[in-house]
């Protein structure tokens, strides 16, 4: 059976770890038991999926619709602030393995370009609230990245750090149209709905139907259904939509954050507490609605048009502007008012009005996002773990009027691309990824996409002003 060695228990069985309330703390972003939990591990085969009792999704080639997927219709430049020292960001120490990278990169606290990228175009910049690494899509839909790379999540076969974007080789004969970044894993989805996966594996997050420590290339995930539309990843987990608007998702199940109403937790024996890992793409089968007196109801008819992941919670925006949470509950992330994990889609009941639908969706690592129809943008969850958090939706009042087009948060930073401006802020420490108040550079860029970063920004800007401005961004060292 897939497995997943989590923590001690002590003798009465009960989890030895330390809550405050209700208030459970997730795994820290810190990877500083990654490697001897690697060592122990790396002595083990993969495991198949044959385990896990599911075949692969699989449709017939004459029921399968046949699809051609678009990337966005932008051309644009890409600009960088924020920590640039890949092996560092969410660690307490750089680990001894990649110790040759402890002093490179640095904090770059203004707009900063990539010198490879002068003659490039690019359409769309993909990153995560838990992730240390970066992608950018071109308009010609091929493939970079660049970032830590130490589970091979770059996708270069090998786990050698890159501190500039290159083109992912291996996918150069496909057209990318979307991606998504994990805590050290990534999704690449094909103009044709294929979803191709690379970097750690170890609790199946990449879907193929195994669990090894790393996939160093692109290799697709055991999935033969319909073509997929939409690609999410959660710190170590997985979402994908096809085109008739299911979702799928594999990886890790704690918290329930796979939505099949387990957490997947048992004591494997004495001491040890695992999780049943899914392998390969399972479909989240139902939606539910809780009343005020705790009754539950199926809420039929959802169609999946759009996925959002956090470090360990999901959101997901159907076809009739419902919103869905669940994973996780820690800090109000979920918005139903309680802080109780959500092991199935569970409705979010502000945007089940009549007029008050969502249209846009988005999270960070411990907080949600989502615009109504009325273009107002609404928050839960925390960004500072020392503050009071928000356990529903509630309207950010400062943005009342603007037109939100783009919104990334990572850790605790928050950046919006509003109208024609860019708006950050967040809590201390940072790291340059607001950008410094005197800082006039980003101003003069008109911003057409943010990615969320853990602690950096990728903002895709338009070419027109670069041209007139092309001595103010110079390339990061």
């Amino acid at each position: 059976m897939p497995r997943k060695k989590v923590t001690e228990v002590s003798g009465n069985g009960g989890a030895n770890k330390k809550r405050a309330g209700v208030k459970r703390k997730e795994r820290d972003l810190s990877s500083d038991d990654e490697f001897e939990y690697e060592q122990e591990n790396n002595k083990k085969p993969g495991k198949p999926a044959a385990k896990s009792g599911l075949q692969p999704v699989t449709v017939a080639d004459d029921v399968k619709e046949k699809i051609k997927l678009e990337f966005p219709k932008v051309k644009g430049q890409l600009l960088i602030f924020g920590a640039t020292n890949w092996d560092l960001i969410g660690r307490k120490e750089v680990p001894k393995q990649q110790a040759a990278y402890r002093n490179l990169g640095q904090n770059l606290w203004g707009p900063h370009r990539y010198g490879c990228l002068n003659n490039v175009q690019v359409s769309c910049v993909v990153s995560g609230p838990c992730a240390a690494h970066s992608l950018l899509i071109t308009t010609e839909g091929k493939l970079w990245s660049w970032g830590r790379n130490d589970k091979g999540q770059l996708g270069h076969g090998d786990t050698k750090r890159l501190e500039a974007p290159k083109l992912i080789e291996a996918l150069a004969d496909n057209v990318i149209v979307a991606a998504s970044c994990g805590r050290n894993h990534t999704l690449a989805l094909t103009e044709d709905g294929s979803v191709y996966s690379f970097g750690e594996n170890k609790l199946g997050q990449l879907g193929q139907g195994n669990q090894t420590d790393a996939v160093l290339s692109p290799a697709l995930i055991s999935y033969n259904g319909q073509p997929l539309v939409k690609v999410a990843c959660g710190a170590e987990f997985s979402m994908v939509v096809d085109c008739k608007g299911n979702l799928y998702s594999f990886g890790c199940p704690e918290y329930g954050q796979l939505g099949h109403n387990s957490d997947g937790k048992f004591i494997a024996r004495a001491q040890r507490i695992e999780f049943d890992c899914e392998l390969i793409p399972r479909r989240v089968a139902i939606f539910i609605e809780k009343s005020k007196d705790g009754q539950i109801m199926p809420v039929p008819n959802v169609v999946v048009r759009d996925v959002a992941c956090g470090g360990n919670h999901t959101l997901v925006l159907d076809s009739q502007k419902r919103v869905f949470s669940w994973g996780f509950g820690g800090y109000g992330r979920l918005g139903h008012t309680e802080q109780k994990d959500e092991m199935v889609p569970r409705l979010v009941k502000l945007f089940d009005f009549p007029g008050r639908g969502a249209t846009q969706i988005y999270t960070g690592y411990q907080c949600s996002f989502a615009v109504n129809e009325m273009g107002g943008l609404f928050f839960w969850g925390v960004t500072n773990t020392s503050r009071e958090s928000t356990m529903y939706p509630k309207a950010v009042q400062d943005l009342c009027g603007w037109k939100i087009r783009s919104l990334a948060c990572g850790k605790s930073s928050i950046i919006i691309a509003a109208d024609d401006s860019t708006i950050s802020w967040g809590p201390s420490p940072t790291f340059g990824e607001l950008v410094r108040p005197d800082n006039k550079i980003i101003f003069k860029y008109k911003v057409l996409n943010i990615p969320p970063g853990l602690v950096h920004e990728l903002p895709v800007t338009s070419l027109s002003q670069e041209q007139e401005h092309p001595q103010e961004c110079t390339a990061p060292t």
